[in-house]
C-alpha cells in the first residue's frame, strides 16, 4: 500500500487545501526533513516548547514502537521483505530561504515547531543509546539527521538540524550535546530524558510494566528502530517559499471549516458494506443509525484541551472496550474498519454487530442520568466527570454494557473497588500517567473472566498491582500518609468535595437519627484555622519561624478543611474560634461572633457538629491532627481498600522468578506447616474447608451455599492469593490446590496427602 492510500482524512484534507493555493505538499520522512545540511529555526517569538509525556510523547513512543515491533515481525517472517508501515505525524510549515553556496540550506519553522523539536528530542536520545550499545553505523547514520557534522558549523547554532526559540535554546543545547550548564527543569530535558529511557529500554528487551518483552534479538530491534525513526515517520511539509504573503495562506491552511466527524466517516463505510451485502440499509438508517445523527451525538464537548463530538468521542471508547487496546483519536476510523469488517461478513451478523454498537450507545448516552444513590451513579458522578479520569470509560461501559451481562451486584463490587483505587490514589497524589494503559490492562483481564465473577475479579486484579504506578494503597498506606499531607493547594477544590461530602454522608448513615438528606451541589472549603491564622489566632508570645511554617502546612491539612455555603464562607473569614475573641471584629457581617457560633448557628452538617463537640474555647493544632486521622479512616470505611492476602502474596510474588523459571516441587510436611503458620485468614478458610473432604471439587457458590463465606470474592482472591504465595514465598509453580474449569465454573479441590498433612498442621484428625 502507498503513502498516499495510508493518509487520513485530516492528511487528504491539507493535501486538499495546498492544490487549492497552488501549494506543493509533500509527505517527508525526517531522513527527507534533515538528510542534507539542513538548518530549521524556529524564530524566536514563537510559544516554548509544550508538549508533555502523558499528552505527547508516551503516545508518540507507542507509535514508534508500534511501527518498529511490525518490521520485526515481517522480517522474522522473511528476512527479505520490506516492510510498509509507517506512522503519519501531521503536517508541518516552512518557507525555505534563497541558497547561498557553502552555507547549510536554511528554512524558518511557520507552524509544527512542537512536532519538529520532538522529532529531534526523539532522534538525539535513540542515538544515544544505540551509540553507547556499540551500533556505531547506526549511530552515525541517525546522527547525520541531528547534526551538521561540517568544521565550520562547530559551536555554531547551525551545527543542529534545528534551532529552537530563544526561550528553549539553553535547555536544547544541554540536552542535544551536554553544552552549558543547566539547573532545574525543563520540559525538553524531561522529553530527552523520556525517550531516551524508552529506547534503552525496548532496545535492550527489557519488559514493560506488563510484562509484555520487546521482540526479537537487539540487533532487529536496533535495526527496526532505527528504520522507523529514519524514514517510517511521515509528515505532509508544506515549503511556502516564494508566495508573496505566507501568513495569510498560512491561515487559511488552517481554516479547517467544518471537517467530517470520525462517525460520518464510519457511517459512509457502514452503509457502503450493508449495500454491498444486500442489507435493508433504510432500516439500519432508521433503527440503528438515525440517532447518532442527532444535535446530541454531535455537540461538541471539552475534553481536556480539545472538544469533540460526543459520537466520535464514544466510538473511542467502544472501540477500546471491543478491542481491549489503546486507540488514538485519529485512528478511530481505521480500526473501525479492522475491528468491523470480519464481523459483518453476512447480512445477519451485520445487523448484530450494529445492534451491539447501539446497545451501547444507549448505556452511554444514559450515564449522566444514572442515580447517584447507586455504585454507579456514584462512580459517573465522581471518578469521570467531578475526578475528570475519563480514560476509564471504556471499563465502566464493559461493566454496563448489556451485552456482557454482568450481574448487578459484580457490576458494582467492580465499581466500588475502581472507586476506591482511585480515590485513594488521588489523595496520596500518586501518578496517573499510566491510566490508559492500566484501563486496557483491566479489559484484558476482564474478557478472559466469567461474568458472575467478574467484579471480584477486578477486586483481586487490583490487590494484585505491586507497581508505585498501579499500586491500591492500603488502610495502614492511608492512615499513615493522608493526615500530614497538604490536600488544599495541591487537590482542586471540587476533588476534595467529593471526599468530604463522601464522609459527611457516611457518618450521617451510621445514626438514623440523622436526617437523609442530599448535600446542596454548591458547598465550599472552608478551612477551620483560617490560613490567614497570623491575624487572629496567633496570641502572644507569637510563633516563631519554624513553627509557623509547620501551622502554614498544618492548616491545609486534611483535619482542618470542611465543607460551607458559599455565604457562610465569606462570613467564617479569618475569624477567631470564640465570641469573646471576636469582639470588634465586623468584617462578613455579624460583629463580634466567633467562627464556632456561626458554625453551630447556620451549618447542619455532621462534619460541622463534630468539629464543634469538645471545641468550645479552642480549635488548636492537636485538634486537626486529630480530625486529620479519624477523616483518614473514615475514608477507608468509605472506601475499603485492597485484599491484604493477595496484596502481600502478589508483593512477594513481583520480587519471584518468572514461572516459566520455576519448577512444580511435592508439598512436604514442613512446608504445609509454613504455609499454616504464613497463611492469612481466608487462605485458612479455604484450604481448612478443602482438607475436610480432600478430592470433593468446589465452587465459588459452594462456598457460599456452605457458610464458608460470605462475600462473593472471598474464596477466589484467597486462592488467588495461594497461587502467587506459593510463587513468591516458596519458590514453585504448583499450589498445593487443583483447579479445573467446568462450563463457565472453576471448581477446587485438594489431595488426601496435602489434606492430611494440613489437618496434622492445624492440629486437626
Amino acid at each position: 500500500m502507498s503513502v498516499d492510500e495510508k493518509m487520513t482524512s485530516t492528511v487528504r484534507l491539507w493535501y486538499d487545501r495546498c492544490r487549492r493555493l497552488a501549494l506543493e505538499a509533500n509527505a517527508l520522512s525526517p531522513r527527507d526533513l534533515f538528510g542534507g545540511k539542513e538548518h530549521y529555526e524556529i524564530p524566536a517569538f514563537q510559544r516554548p516548547y509544550v508538549w508533555s509525556e502523558e499528552d505527547q510523547w508516551a503516545p508518540l513512543w507507542d507509535d514508534v514502537v508500534r511501527v518498529a515491533e511490525d518490521y520485526i515481525a515481517a522480517k522474522s517472517a522473511d528476512p527479505d521483505a520490506v516492510p510498509e508501515g509507517h506512522h503519519f505525524l501531521g503536517a508541518v510549515v516552512y518557507e525555505s530561504r534563497k541558497p547561498v553556496a557553502g552555507d547549510v540550506t536554511r528554512h524558518d519553522v511557520i507552524d509544527g515547531q512542537q512536532r519538529m523539536m520532538t522529532i529531534q528530542l526523539l532522534l538525539d536520545a535513540a542515538q544515544e543509546v544505540v551509540e553507547r550499545r556499540g551500533h556505531d553505523d547506526v549511530a552515525e547514520s541517525l546522527g547525520g539527521l541531528i547534526l551538521n557534522a561540517a568544521t565550520k558549523f562547530m559551536g555554531k547554532r547551525e551545527r543542529f538540524k534545528l534551532w529552537p526559540s530563544q526561550a528553549d535554546r539553553g535547555a536544547f543545547e544541554y540536552a542535544m550535546d551536554h553544552a552549558g550548564e543547566w539547573s532545574g527543569e525543563h520540559r525538553i530535558i524531561d522529553a530527552h530524558r523520556f525517550f531516551k529511557q524508552e529506547a534503552e529500554r525496548w532496545i535492550g528487551g527489557v519488559a514493560d510494566e506488563d510484562g509484555v518483552i520487546p521482540p526479537g534479538d537487539e540487533a532487529l530491534r536496533v535495526e527496526a528502530l532505527s528504520s522507523t525513526l529514519e524514514d517510517r515517520l511521515v509528515l505532509v511539509a508544506i515549503n511556502l517559499a516564494g508566495h508573496d504573503d505566507a501568513q495569510l495562506i498560512f491561515e487559511t491552511l488552517n481554516d479547517r471549516g467544518t471537517p467530517l466527524l470520525k462517525a460520518d466517516l464510519v457511517k459512509n463505510w457502514v452503509f457502503r458494506k450493508g449495500e454491498r451485502l444486500g442489507a435493508d440499509v433504510t432500516a439500519w438508517a432508521e433503527r440503528r443509525w438515525a440517532e447518532f445523527d442527532g444535535v446530541w451525538w454531535r455537540e461538541e464537548i471539552r475534553q481536556g484541551r480539545l472538544s469533540r463530538s460526543r459520537i466520535d468521542i464514544f466510538l473511542q471508547y467502544w472501540l477500546t472496550m471491543r478491542r481491549q487496546e489503546e486507540l488514538k483519536a485519529e485512528h478511530t476510523f481505521r480500526v473501525f474498519v479492522e475491528y468491523a469488517e470480519p464481523r459483518m461478513n453476512n447480512v445477519a451478523a451485520a445487523d448484530g454487530f450494529l445492534a451491539e454498537l447501539r446497545r451501547d450507545a444507549d448505556t452511554y448516552r444514559n450515564l449522566a442520568q444514572l442515580d447517584e444513590n447507586t455504585p454507579e451513579g456514584r462512580y459517573y458522578s465522581r471518578v469521570i466527570e467531578r475526578l475528570e479520569l475519563a480514560v476509564t470509560t471504556p471499563v465502566f461501559l464493559w461493566l454496563l454494557s448489556k451485552n456482557h451481562g454482568i450481574p448487578v451486584g459484580q457490576m458494582r463490587t467492580g465499581l466500588e473497588s475502581l472507586e476506591s483505587w482511585v480515590i485513594r490514589r488521588t489523595l496520596l497524589r500518586m501518578p496517573t500517567k499510566d491510566m490508559n494503559k492500566f484501563a486496557v490492562a483491566t479489559l484484558k483481564m476482564l474478557d478472559d473472566s466469567e461474568p458472575e465473577q467478574a467484579g471480584e475479579q477486578i477486586v483481586t486484579f487490583l490487590s494484585q498491582q505491586t507497581a508505585e504506578t498501579r499500586i491500591w494503597p492500603s488502610d495502614a498506606r492511608l492512615t499513615a500518609s493522608l493526615p500530614s499531607s497538604r490536600l488544599y493547594g495541591n487537590l482542586r477544590q471540587d476533588r476534595l468535595r467529593v471526599v468530604l461530602g463522601a464522609v459527611e454522608q457516611h457518618w450521617r448513615g451510621q445514626n438514623s437519627m440523622h436526617e437523609a438528606v442530599t448535600l446542596p451541589p454548591a458547598l465550599e472549603i472552608e478551612h477551620v484555622m483560617p490560613q490567614g491564622w497570623r491575624a487572629h489566632w496567633d496570641p502572644e508570645p507569637r510563633l516563631g519561624p519554624e513553627a509557623a511554617a509547620q501551622r502554614d502546612v498544618l492548616v491545609n491539612t486534611i483535619g482542618n478543611l470542611t465543607l460551607v455555603t458559599k455565604s457562610l464562607n465569606g462570613s467564617l473569614s479569618n475569624r477567631p474560634w470564640t465570641d469573646a475573641d471576636a469582639s470588634g471584629i465586623t468584617d462578613g457581617g455579624l460583629p463580634g461572633v466567633g467562627k464556632r457560633r456561626l458554625l453551630e448557628k447556620f451549618s447542619l452538617l455532621v462534619l460541622n457538629k463534630k468539629i464543634l463537640d469538645g471545641h468550645l474555647d479552642a480549635w488548636t493544632e492537636e485538634d486537626v491532627r486529630e480530625r486529620s486521622a479519624a477523616l483518614a479512616t473514615a475514608i477507608c470505611e468509605v472506601w475499603p481498600g485492597p485484599d491484604l492476602e493477595v496484596h502481600e502474596a502478589a508483593s512477594e510474588a513481583a520480587t519471584a522468578l518468572p514461572i516459566g523459571e520455576l519448577d512444580a516441587k511435592p508439598w512436604s510436611g514442613l512446608d504445609v506447616e509454613r504455609l499454616a503458620t504464613e497463611a492469612g485468614e481466608s487462605m485458612r478458610t479455604v484450604l481448612d474447608t478443602l482438607s475436610a473432604e480432600p478430592g470433593k471439587w468446589w465452587r465459588n457458590a459452594d462456598f457460599l451455599a456452605a457458610g464458608v463465606f460470605q462475600s462473593a470474592r472471598h474464596a477466589p482472591s484467597a486462592l488467588g492469593a495461594l497461587t502467587l504465595k506459593a510463587r513468591g514465598s516458596f519458590g514453585r509453580a504448583n499450589p498445593p490446590v487443583e483447579y479445573t474449569k467446568i462450563g463457565s465454573d472453576w471448581y477446587w479441590a485438594v489431595s488426601e496427602e496435602f489434606a492430611t498433612r494440613w489437618r496434622s498442621a492445624r492440629g486437626c484428625r
